[in-house]
Parts: C-alpha cells; sequence; structure tokens
C-alpha cells in the first residue's frame, strides 16, 4: 500500500508530502523533505522525489565468480582489474575472471575476517590545499576492529596504517572526484543515533565533518555534478529506514528519495555506486555477495554481475544512482534533476547477502572465465 508520512511528523518539520499513486498500489510517488531518523535533517530544502514505473522485465543480478569471505570491491584500477576484499585480504580480479592475491608477503595486507572492512581505491586527484597527493591505484581499507582507522596499501601491495579513528566504528569509505570535499578520503562511523562523517587528507589528517548525521553504513559514493542539487555531495544510504541521504560538505544531511526497497537490519539499502560517463552494453555492475549462515539472506560467497545491456534497458544510465538491498540485490535507479525519480530496476538470488560499493567496468575487463 501507498506509504505516506505522518501529518504529526510533517507539522513538525514543516514538511509537505504530495502521493503520486499509479500501478493500482504498487507504485506511489512521494515528495519529502529532510526527516532524519529521529527527527528533522538540516540544510536547504530537497528536490521533489517520485517513484516511477520499473522496468517491464528487471534485470537480475548473477553469480560471477566464487570468492570466499567476499566483502567488497572498488572500481577498475589503471590495468583494468577490479579490487577486490575477502576473507581479510586483497585480490585483483582480472580478464577472463582470474582472481589474482595481492598484498601478501612481508609489508602486505591482512586483517580479521568477522567484521567489514571496506575500501576505497585512490583516484589520484590532487588534495586542495595540502602538498600531497594520494597515489594512483592506492587502495585504502577500513579497519574496524580493534584499533579502528583506516588501512592504506600502495600499488606494490606495501601497507601501512594511514589514520586511526580510535572510539569509532567505522562502516563506509570513499574517495571524493568530484571535489566538494577537497578531493579527501572520506569516512562515515557509527554514532549516538546516526552517524559521524570524516575527511581525511593526503597525510592522514582527519577532520570531522559531521558527528549528527543520519545513519550510514555500507557502500557510501560521492555524487557527480549532474546528480542535480546534490552533486558533489557524499551520497549514503540507511538500511534502517530505507531513506538515502546527501551530505555536503558543512556536515549538513538532506534527503535524497525514499527507496522503497526491503528496510530493516541485514536487509535495508546497503551498496550504492554511480554509474560512470561511458557506461554503455559493452559494460557491467559488480557487487560482493557476502556468505553468512544462519542469516535470514545468507548469502553465496560470490561476486555477482549486471550486465550493462540489461541496465540500460531498465533506464539506469550515466549519472544514475544505483542502489541495491541488502537482504536479495534488489535494485533501484535513482536520478536527480530538478526533481529526483526512483526505478526499480533489478533483482538478485533470494539468498543474496550485499555488501559494500556497487562498481562498474567495461566487461572485457572481467570476463567470466
Amino acid at each position: 500500500m501507498a506509504r505516506s508520512l505522518t501529518a504529526r511528523g510533517l507539522a513538525a518539520c514543516g514538511l509537505v508530502a504530495r502521493g503520486l499513486v499509479a500501478r493500482g498500489l504498487a507504485v506511489f510517488g512521494l515528495a519529502v523533505l529532510g526527516l532524519a531518523a529521529g527527527g528533522c535533517a538540516t540544510g536547504p530544502a530537497a528536490p521533489a522525489a517520485s517513484v516511477t514505473a520499473g522496468a517491464a522485465r528487471p534485470a537480475h543480478w548473477q553469480p560471477f565468480r566464487h570468492v570466499p569471505g567476499v566483502v567488497d570491491l572498488a572500481p577498475p584500477r589503471a590495468g583494468g582489474a577490479l579490487t577486490v576484499a575477502a576473507a581479510g585480504h586483497l585480490f585483483l580480479l582480472a580478464a577472463p575472471g582470474r582472481l589474482v592475491a595481492f598484498a601478501r608477503g612481508a609489508g602486505g595486507y591482512a586483517t580479521a575476517t568477522g567484521p567489514e572492512p571496506y575500501i576505497a581505491l585512490a583516484t589520484g586527484a590532487p588534495v586542495t590545499a595540502a602538498s600531497c597527493p594520494f597515489g594512483a591505484d592506492s587502495t585504502y581499507a577500513l579497519e574496524p576492529a580493534t584499533a579502528p582507522g583506516v588501512i592504506s596499501i600502495d600499488r606494490r601491495g606495501q601497507a601501512h596504517r594511514f589514520a586511526s579513528l580510535p572510539g569509532t566504528r567505522p562502516n563506509g569509505i570513499v574517495f571524493d572526484g568530484v571535489g566538494r570535499f577537497g578531493h579527501r578520503l572520506l569516512v562515515t562511523a557509527s554514532a549516538a543515533g546516526g552517524a559521524a562523517v570524516f575527511a581525511i587528507d593526503c597525510a592522514g589528517q582527519v577532520t570531522t565533518i559531521t558527528s549528527h548525521a543520519p545513519r550510514a553504513e555500507g557502500g557510501i559514493a560521492v555524487a557527480p555534478p549532474s546528480f542535480g542539487a546534490f552533486g558533489g555531495d557524499l551520497i549514503t544510504p540507511d538500511e534502517i529506514t530505507g531513506r538515502i541521504w546527501a551530505i555536503g560538505p558543512d556536515g549538513q544531511a538532506r534527503l535524497v528519495a525514499r527507496s522503497h526497497l526491503p528496510s530493516g537490519g541485514d536487509i535495508g539499502s546497503e551498496s550504492a555506486g554511480f554509474v560512470p560517463a561511458g557506461f554503455g552494453p559493452d559494460w557491467a555492475a559488480y557487487v560482493a555477495d557476502r556468505r553468512v549462515p544462519g542469516n535470514r539472506h545468507p548469502g553465496t560467497d560470490s561476486i555477482l554481475r549486471l550486465p550493462g545491456a540489461e541496465l540500460t534497458a531498465a533506464g539506469a544510465g550515466p549519472g544514475a544512482l544505483v542502489v541495491a538491498s541488502e537482504g536479495g540485490a534488489q535494485t533501484v535507479a535513482i536520478a536527480c534533476a530538478a526533481t529526483c525519480t526512483v526505478r526499480h530496476i533489478a533483482d538478485g538470488p533470494a539468498p543474496s547477502h550485499v555488501e559494500g560499493h556497487i562498481v562498474f567496468a567495461p566487461s572485457a575487463t572481467s570476463t567470466a572465465p
């Protein structure tokens, strides 16, 4: 049935909601501005968001490569390989679907297998107001366990502690490739009732953007300039409520849209990624499907793949935000210009337990063996 904000919640925030009912009871539109998990977000008003009819035949994520303990992927490196975090180690996924151990031996990388050590690949862009760059093809991995922080792994596979985040539980990582955050590394962490957001420069200097952001975890992303009023903002999914948030460099949060994906712990909006420029039918999207025995969605320990031709046919073109649910990999595409629209585009295997980022690459980069 159609969902709506309560009158009490609308009055408290001074908001107006408009329902746009279509496809009987199954599809509905909702314009919501700034309603946070425990109250109202601050900042300028966001564009209205509406749900449009999904694809007549939703695309389907398919198991692509079995990888025990897989938890995250990073976009293509200079040579085209994807970086894969799995079972406390790193791998490179190269054509034709060949998995190669990376950052092993003396000075290499290893971490505990229980937490979720998500990863990000440095863009190589110069950091604003700093004299050092992030090394191209360097990988940065969350260390969420006993000594929370970030580990840097250079292109040769040498690892060192890059930054410490004591007293936190880091749970999201991405590079600012647009520049509104100074091309720094952005990290989210659990905070009382929500999340904290940190920006880290190339010298490891940590700056707190906000300690009062809405809940965030998993595949966070930075919006391209074309993403309407949210261009350059940090985009964070909240699996508990299904809301998708934008965090600006000033720390203010604005609601992008409700994903209308299933919501709840280990179920809701988890993985995100923006379809890059140049994307086309000969590309594909990839995401980690981690095995979690005993979970309602136990996962398959594999990398899932969604062909670019199916994504294109479903209406997910360059600049769209693609968001998948942790349970079952149900997937929507969100496009923002003057307003934002949400479209259901794909589903995954029902047992899927999706983690980390959605990444995109030409199919020739990583084709199935």
